[in-house]
């Protein structure tokens, strides 16, 4: 009940502020306007992100010699491809990505996936599998970078492994250069799957995360992103005792506070989280945000709720308490082909800040499906926590003053 009455109160001070604002900004013009939407909160605030950002699709004739391995209907949900992140940021206002993280301290781990073995089996060059781009400097550069130690990214080793990010350091290194270059955008989500299951039949056994390892992981943020370009879980909580606390006395910063940072959140639950939180109650130290057992945890802030359907009204609970939450679209490219947009739909009025999709871009092959905030704005006040707003108001893009970065791109979207 406290946390309700927290984000009740919240809402009203951001109402009010509103009411200010938009009686100052009929009277001043877009600077007012400006000034009042900056006073939206983190958690007030709706944008699109997307599901396994640095992912390409497997070759054809790999997808094809995959099918005999583990089925079609598998095969099918890794049918998707997503731009290069700084694209992403830019050509398509996402605010929200996901990466898969595996760890690969000597090197050389995932260097010789089982996937040659099949296109070669297949008639097919292997070289196509080189990640990211067919061009021969950029093959030659990532096969040396999966020779080398360090956290590589892809979705699932031996077989769908292609990436536009090689590691984790080129990743974390991408979104910084852009969010530098950008510093007005408002925060993005950095969502981290760490992945050390060993798959029956795959020749490539992972390596299993431990505290050393995932003391690692933070010291990378910590790299790429230093004090004030980052939002982490020790500035949320301040001086109070946990982070429920912060969120109910506090909230979240405002966007005048937020623009032009990230944030990192813990996309494991379970075990692997409850490692990573041990020894530092209410994540004190630690760079991520993790997806919390409830409300009362004292670590709670963010949460996962992968389905906007099920849990449509628990995710709406969560947000009016003050939460975050990312939920998904779609999933295993079922709506894109069949263009069924119900989940996309629900996800959007749950209220969710965090939208994430495979489908940034229609698979105009299959249908029109896509995710993009009505007006393809980039960033919008949130349906549920700021309900009184004016719901078609780019919060982005009305403060930097100009066209929407999701503004349709030219020509045809990646497969």
């Amino acid at each position: 009940m406290c946390h309700l009455m927290g984000g009740r109160w919240l809402g009203l001070l951001s109402l009010l502020a509103w009411s200010w604002g938009s009686t100052h900004a009929a009277q001043g013009g877009g600077d007012d306007l400006a000034r009042s939407l900056d006073k939206l909160r983190l958690n007030q605030i709706q944008v699109i992100g997307t599901h396994n950002s640095y992912h390409l699709a497997p070759e054809p004739a790999l997808m094809e010699a995959m099918a005999k391995v583990v089925g079609v209907e598998r095969i099918k949900g890794w049918d998707y491809t997503h731009r290069p992140l700084p694209e992403q940021f830019i050509r398509l206002g996402i605010r929200q990505i996901e990466l898969d993280v595996f760890a690969d301290p000597a090197g050389g781990l995932f260097a010789n996936p089982l996937s040659r073995v099949l296109l070669g089996a297949a008639g097919v060059n292997p070289q196509g599998d080189a990640p990211g781009s067919p061009n021969a400097d950029d093959a030659d550069k990532a096969a040396e970078a999966l020779r080398l130690p360090g956290f590589k990214v892809l979705h699932v080793q031996d077989l769908d492994h292609r990436s536009t990010v090689t590691t984790l350091e080129q990743a974390l290194a991408q979104v910084r250069g852009w969010s530098r270059d950008h510093p007005r955008h408002v925060p993005i989500l950095i969502l981290l799957e760490l992945k050390d299951q060993t798959i029956a039949g795959l020749p490539t056994r992972p390596i299993r995360f431990d505290e050393p390892l995932l003391d690692q992981i933070d010291a990378a943020l910590r790299q790429h992103f230093p004090p004030g370009t980052i939002l982490t879980p020790d500035d949320l909580r301040g001086h109070f005792a946990d982070l429920p606390t912060a969120l109910t006395m506090r909230g979240w910063p405002t966007l005048a506070q937020a623009r032009g940072k990230v944030l990192a959140a813990l996309d494991n639950e379970g075990s692997l989280r409850d490692l990573y939180v041990k020894g530092h109650p209410a994540l004190k130290g630690r760079m991520m945000f993790v997806s919390a057992d409830g409300p009362e945890s004292p670590e709670a802030a963010w949460f996962k709720i992968n389905d906007p359907v099920g849990q449509f009204d628990r995710i709406q609970n969560l947000v009016r308490a003050g939460f975050l939450v990312r939920t998904r679209a779609d999933a295993e490219t079922r709506e894109a082909r069949t263009g069924d947009i119900s989940r996309r739909d629900r996800a959007l009025a749950s209220g969710a800040q965090f939208i994430s999709t495979d489908y940034p871009e229609a698979r105009v092959e299959w249908s029109p499906y896509q995710v993009r905030l009505p007006g393809g704005i980039v960033a919008r006040p949130n349906p549920v926590s700021a309900a009184d707003f004016p719901g078609d108001l780019d919060v982005e893009g009305s403060l930097v003053g100009s066209p929407s970065p999701s503004a349709p791109p030219t020509g045809s979207p990646p497969r």
